[in-house]
């Protein structure tokens, strides 16, 4: 289920918006104290965000830039200034797409689908695996949780993937081992026990914390 943040000052088009959104399944949370806009952003961690342009103390470009500085989540401005200037700005500044107020909440949810599946892909695509709010790049060995992202090792990744295959499943020591001889390394089981911790450290460093669980003498398993 991917998080929305709405940075919308008029409190009718934010709560209409949220409301439609939670009937498609998003999570959304709205932004109500302007001045502490970016310490939402980073308690919530959406996967996705919609900026209003005009705000109190300061405009969506300056909260897009912010934004910008820590992150490459997805923007989408909402504004009724629609002139062709104010969509360039958006844009300029790192937007990825721009609705025009009065808007139709069918057109908002199709430009949010189709920014969420440009940036990261629906669940069950080759591309990408997603399980309980971690989502796996299998293109470039990423693994994403929330707005934050990491790098996996050739092994690290092979270990993930396997597990997010039979996610809910247990997965035994000798099937990772197995997997991992794909890589034409020898691979033993203090080996194995030495990526799955580096794989935590690393999951854990964005936010995943007890993702992979131990099951003793047997293997792990994501639930």
């Amino acid at each position: 289920m991917y998080r929305i943040l709405i940075i919308e000052d008029d409190r009718t088009i934010a709560n209409v918006l949220a409301e439609h959104l939670r009937t498609w399944d998003y999570e959304v949370h709205c932004v109500t104290n302007f001045k502490n806009v970016m310490e939402d952003f980073r308690e919530y961690e959406p996967q996705l965000v919609l900026l209003d342009i005009v705000l109190p103390l300061f405009n969506g470009f300056h909260w897009c830039q912010e934004i910008r500085k820590i992150s490459k989540v997805p923007i989408i401005f909402l504004s009724s200034a629609n002139d062709n200037m104010n969509i360039v700005m958006a844009m300029n500044m790192g937007g990825d797409e721009f609705v025009e107020k009065p808007f139709d909440l069918s057109v908002v949810t199709a430009k949010v689908q189709a920014v969420l599946r440009r940036a990261y892909a629906f669940r069950g695509t080759m591309d990408v695996l997603e399980h309980a709010g971690v989502m796996l790049n299998v293109n470039d060995a990423t693994v994403t949780c929330g707005s934050q992202s990491v790098e996996l090792t050739k092994n690290e990744f092979r270990i993930l993937k396997l597990l997010m295959e039979n996610s809910g499943r247990i997965v035994s020591r000798e099937n990772l081992i197995t997997r991992l001889w794909e890589s034409d390394e020898f691979i033993d089981d203090n080996t194995l026990t030495v990526n799955v911790a580096r794989l935590r450290k690393k999951l854990e460093e964005i936010g995943a914390e007890n993702w992979i669980q131990t099951k003793k003498g047997i293997g792990y398993i994501v639930e």
